[in-house]
């Protein structure tokens, strides 16, 4: 299992970008505390979204901070990516294992209990568990589960694979971050209140207070 620091995961999504260019929104959100960035990408073609795969990577790899690619394998093994992120109905976690290989950094998207019970948590590295609220970023048919819904994933989860961290997907913001990390979450995956904030590298800032405040006051489990 690759470390991975959850804290604060900035989505970046051409379409929830707020007319920003994606790079600029990186360098941003991770001068405000951002520790993990995916690129998010539902309609691009696969050239240019490799393209800003690697732009993205020139600011991201000296300082630190990974790139993962939601969805798109292909992407990530063209432009030298961390690893990927994919969803029940994305490429098997088998086959992402496969083709990126050990080394590489796979999280994976849970929605449910049952789901809980059945990922191969051996071949991943961490978890997204939602949507715990409301979004505008993307279609979720399911009600939100709230942080009582994601402890109940949470619980599974640290019953299987007691190591593997878990963040908080949907709806989060400075306002309920620490909800979710009182509920068991190491971490929240943000889009809206990262990239149309008015000012992305403070509302990152503010956001990752929150997380480490609520982190150091939760009781070890």
């Amino acid at each position: 299992m690759m470390p991975v620091d959850l804290r604060l995961n900035a989505i970046l999504d051409p379409e929830r970008a707020g007319g920003r260019s994606l790079v600029n929104l990186a360098r941003a959100v991770v001068a405000g505390g951002a520790t993990l960035v995916q690129l998010r990408d539902k309609r691009g073609d696969t050239r240019p979204m490799v393209e800003t795969a690697r732009a993205l990577l020139a600011v991201l790899t000296p300082l630190g901070v990974p790139l993962v690619i939601n969805d798109r394998v292909d992407v990530a093994l063209a432009a030298g990516a961390a690893g990927v992120h994919v969803g029940p109905d994305d490429m098997a976690i088998e086959d992402a294992r496969a083709l990126l290989g050990p080394g590489a950094i796979v999280g994976h998207s849970i929605k449910t209990v049952e789901q809980a019970e059945s990922v191969p948590v051996g071949l991943i590295d961490y978890a997204g568990v939602g949507g715990v609220y409301t979004t505008l970023s993307k279609h979720n048919p399911a009600p939100p589960m709230g942080p009582e819904g994601f402890a109940a994933i949470r619980a599974v989860l640290r019953r299987r694979a007691p190591g593997l961290p878990v963040e908080g997907i949907a709806g989060i913001d400075e306002t309920n971050a620490a909800a979710v990390i009182r509920a068991g979450g190491d971490g929240v995956a943000v889009i809206a209140a990262l990239s149309l904030a008015a000012d992305p590298e403070q509302a990152a800032r503010r956001l990752r207070g929150v997380v480490d405040q609520a982190l150091a006051g939760r009781v070890p489990a």
